[in-house]
């Protein structure tokens, strides 16, 4: 199983990309502008996408890529996710108004766009790789997924979230986890806008991983723009026995 990081920012800028993972070359993990890098080609082979939950920096890419691969698809393109995300997009996305409802083009028995409701807890099995959902504390209802591929590696990617106890107990319950990609957005001095947004901070980050028994490799993800530095060096200064990777769009895992 291959895991290319094609955007995990927290903001924008010249390099700054959002977050979009790439399994294979055909599974999506959020839809990011990270999409944007990728040629046709490869756009073209993607087949299905899995939504943490539905704020703009997740997703934006979703309705340019329906855009762009309307000629292309032969088959539907498929958005798991839970049904509070997916009534978001519905309401404020693919409403006609924004952008043009796919699910109805090119006629509504034969449309190129499929949302398909997800539910923590639940597993979709995609061509030997288990994707099941976790769900994590956010501002709206939001998931992080657990992927396991069928030569035995596994990974967690958090999506955005702040201090809970579910995804760590989650995690406890399996039986093997090689990498954790986690959200830390900001540093220790925005500690209460993070908890009002949920999302962790270094000292918080810290706190949880205590609770976590395996020992992946640990993936910092949805790093403030223009923070990095600052949050990776307060990690590190908190927990010097671990080795934490600032995540960076380019970077390819193989599980």
């Amino acid at each position: 199983m291959r895991l290319q990081v094609l955007g995990c920012s927290g903001g924008i800028g010249a390099t700054a990309r959002t977050t979009a993972l790439l399994v294979d070359d055909d599974v999506l993990i959020d839809a990011g502008t990270g999409v944007f890098d990728l040629d046709i080609d490869v756009l073209s082979g993607i087949r299905h996408i899995f939504v943490t939950h539905s704020h703009l920096d997740h997703v934006l890419s979703i309705p340019l890529l329906m855009d762009s691969l309307f000629d292309r698809l032969a088959t539907p393109l498929t958005v798991h996710a839970m049904p509070e995300t997916i009534e978001a997009m519905s309401t404020h996305l693919f409403n006609w108004t924004i952008w043009p409802d796919f699910r109805q083009l090119p006629e509504p028995d034969q449309a190129l766009l499929h949302f398909a409701p997800m539910r923590p807890g639940d597993v979709r099995t995609i061509g030997g790789r288990s994707m099941e959902m976790i769900e994590v504390r956010h501002s709206v209802p939001a998931a992080g997924f657990l992927v396991s591929g069928d030569s035995g590696g596994c990974f967690c990617f958090s999506g955005d979230t702040g201090p809970n106890e579910n995804l760590w107990s989650v995690l406890n319950q399996r039986s093997r986890l090689d990498l954790l990609l986690v959200e830390t957005a900001f540093s220790n001095d925005h500690q209460e806008i993070a908890r009002a947004a949920g999302h962790y901070v270094p000292a918080t980050l810290v706190d949880d991983l205590q609770r976590l028994h395996h020992d992946p490799r640990i993936a910092i993800t949805h790093l403030k723009t223009g923070s990095e530095d600052r949050i990776m060096g307060e990690l590190q200064a908190l927990a010097p026995e671990r080795e934490f990777h600032r995540l960076q769009a380019g970077d390819v895992f193989t599980l």
